[in-house]
């Protein structure tokens, strides 16, 4: 595993910000964006189900239609990229043995031994209340802005500048992407691209709380 200084790290998150204008003619390159596409794949979720699916919108003219749906913000249309994260409506038993199945495929692991975790996760999928959260909603909501951090981070590690995005309609967008049908709702949006030298919020300094106001050694 190859590792980056901290410094470096610490600079590259301080370099980000959630970036208000994009230089709508500059395009990530297609290595890069394979790269960031990988982060949402890596992302880590709640026992592993990933209960999601990322719609990268690459048609302008869905772009277009989209944007009055985003209160008009120019990201949408004028970003080199645009992922819609979406939640998985419900996970239900099948999504579970889908899963196994694949761990079983990547691990080469025997069914017999998949049989006690296959089991917990049956449980709380058929009793939703017992999820993080209380209910199935709330479980893969949550589940999805993990994927939108890491991609977020990644972004930043890259150079690529990005913007996380909930002003926008998610009703709007599941009709004009026909999301329910596909069994999803849109959940978070994310932007990314490389930022315009006007946008006014570029040289301003990034404003957060000193450490000792939000870590706390118990």
């Amino acid at each position: 595993m190859k590792t980056v200084e901290a410094s470096t790290l610490i600079d590259n998150l301080k370099w980000r910000y959630a970036v208000k204008k994009f230089d709508a003619q500059r395009k990530i390159p297609d290595a890069i964006w394979k790269a960031l596409e990988e982060t949402l794949v890596l992302s880590p979720s709640s026992y592993g189900l990933q209960p999601w699916k990322f719609f990268v919108i690459k048609d302008a003219e869905v772009r277009a239609k989209l944007r009055p749906a985003s209160w008009n913000q120019s990201q949408i249309t004028d970003a080199s990229h645009l992922v819609v994260l979406s939640r998985k409506t419900t996970v239900t038993p099948t999504d579970v043995e889908r899963y196994v199945q694949r761990i079983m495929a990547v691990r080469n692991t025997p069914a017999a031994a998949m049989e006690d975790y296959k089991n917990m996760m049956l449980g709380s999928v058929n009793n939703p209340a017992t999820l993080p959260g209380g209910n199935m909603e709330t479980y893969t909501r949550s589940q999805v802005y993990i994927a939108l951090g890491f991609f977020l981070y990644s972004a930043a590690q890259l150079g690529i500048d990005a913007c996380p995005m909930e002003g926008f309609d998610p009703k709007q967008y599941d009709e004009i992407l026909g999301l329910p049908a596909l069994g999803y709702n849109a959940t978070v949006i994310a932007v990314a691209g490389y930022r315009a030298s006007a946008d006014w919020l570029a040289p301003l300094a990034k404003v957060r709380y000193e450490a000792k106001d939000v870590i706390q050694s118990i």
